[in-house]
């Protein structure tokens, strides 16, 4: 555990350009996550508007409060345990829908934190690397209920790549630029 501490605090000092260029997540982003990576400032933007100008207003404003949360450090937050997670669509087929709030569970299997959404039909399973001290990188698979998840790297369909921000004591989100099915952004909010 001392060990992990003092690797993740050298990977927090390093510029986030240099900790991806030679983390292990270089190693396994695909080249189409990448490039969904380094589009995701304009994504965001395009999806976002998008949702504001299209959205039901009790939507909207669900969306507004949970972006307008700021990041802050993963310093000293432990994510493993049961949360309650929910999806919001932003831009594509539909301009904003804010679906239910359902079970994600987050463990930690020494090295480092993996998700998996264990109800409702959309799931998925990944892990979480170091980005900077107020982002990860979460790299996962989509799936059905009642299918199992595909490896990482499997294939456009089924692969998912994001960014993750704490913004509070128990709550935190993944944005999904570019997801594969029906939206522009994708954001899976976390709550105890």
């Amino acid at each position: 555990m001392a060990f992990r501490k003092l690797l993740l605090a050298m990977l927090i000092s390093l510029p986030a350009s240099q900790a991806l260029a030679t983390g292990e997540i270089q190693n396994l982003i695909t080249d189409a996550d990448s490039k969904r990576l380094q589009d995701y400032d304009s994504t965001r933007e395009t999806a976002l508007k998008e949702a504001k100008a299209g959205g039901a207003a009790g939507d909207v404003a669900e969306l507004e409060k949970l972006i307008a949360r700021a990041p802050v450090a993963f310093d000293g937050f432990d994510m493993t345990g049961n949360w309650q997670c929910r999806t919001i669509k932003a831009g594509g087929l539909s301009p904003l829908v804010v679906y239910s709030w359902f079970k994600c569970r987050v463990t930690d299997d020494g090295s480092g934190w993996t998700l998996e959404k264990i109800s409702g039909s959309q799931r998925t399973k990944g892990r979480f690397f170091t980005d900077s001290d107020k982002r990860l990188t979460y790299l996962g698979s989509f799936f059905v209920a009642g299918d199992t998840p595909k490896k990482y790297s499997s294939g456009p369909e089924s692969d998912q790549v994001g960014y993750t921000f704490r913004t509070g004591s128990n709550e935190w989100r993944i944005e999904f630029p570019a997801p594969h099915y029906e939206s522009k952004l994708d954001i899976l909010e976390f709550r105890r």
